[in-house]
């Protein structure tokens, strides 16, 4: 697995804002909502379910287990219940992309949307970039309930940051293919393209996606997936003119020498 350290920061125009804003917020609330991570009652009321989107309606459950396939193995994967929900259950696809099931999950979130985010915010001004974060996780989610529409699947909750963050991954692929960014990969660490770092990472999204389709592993790989594309699909449409004339093409064609 290769794990990201750092990136070329040196033509960057401003301080980052935004990201700085966005990551706040995630710790803040699940340091103070979420009562880093103790508070059932908050985080299984404000999580967003497949079943509650496409219903409209509210659903409380009891928590239970069942037995799902993880890459060829039987697994018993805990379902906790679900809360009452005080709120209109669509607002929940927003809610969730600020919350986090632990610690790791938040620290890792977290970490990506500072390495990658403050580049993506430089080339899409603040409001613009706050506004392609919560498309790319609103579209994130909503690919994860279409996919979990049906049976036990759609009443398992999702919550996190991560369809936003792959959407952030998805137009730095777009916009800075060719930066320098630096990894560590089996013990060591190596300075390479931003397209082999975002990509390495896309491809493990696809591969684990594919081994575990029942969600036993507990990640919506799914979403990540769809927040990718997504991100793919709006980074240069919503960049700063400048930024688009500038982007990295990912595949550079030299003229042939005879």
């Amino acid at each position: 697995m290769v794990f990201p350290v750092s990136d070329d920061n040196s033509d960057r125009k401003g301080f980052p804002y935004a990201t700085v804003f966005l990551i706040l917020a995630n710790v803040f609330v699940f340091v103070v909502f979420q009562g880093m991570g103790k508070n059932d009652d908050f985080t299984l009321a404000y999580v967003q379910v497949p079943a509650e989107i496409i219903s409209g309606r509210d659903k409380v459950t009891d928590a239970h287990t069942r037995t799902v396939a993880v890459q060829g193995q039987q697994v018993e994967v805990f379902i906790p219940g679900l809360r009452p929900t005080p709120i209109p259950v669509w607002f929940t696809l927003l809610t969730a992309m600020f919350m986090h099931g632990s610690v790791m999950h938040l620290a890792g979130n977290m970490w990506f949307l500072w390495l990658f985010g403050d580049n993506i915010e430089d080339d899409m001004g603040r409001v613009r970039y706050l506004i392609f974060y919560l498309t790319a996780g609103l579209l994130a989610s909503i690919a994860f309930v279409v996919l979990n529409s049906s049976g036990e699947a759609s009443l398992t909750p999702c919550l996190g940051a991560s369809g936003a963050i792959s959407g952030v991954l998805g137009a730095y692929l777009v916009l800075h293919s060719q930066r320098r960014v630096s990894v560590i990969v089996m013990r060591m660490m190596v300075d390479v393209p931003g397209y082999v770092a975002v990509g390495i990472w896309f491809v493990f999204q696809v591969i684990s996606g594919l081994l575990d389709q029942q969600g036993g592993g507990g990640v919506a790989y799914s979403a990540h997936v769809a927040g990718f594309v997504s991100g793919l699909i709006l980074a240069k449409s919503m960049s700063l003119m400048a930024a688009r004339e500038k982007a990295d093409s990912l595949v550079r064609i030299h003229r042939r020498i005879p």
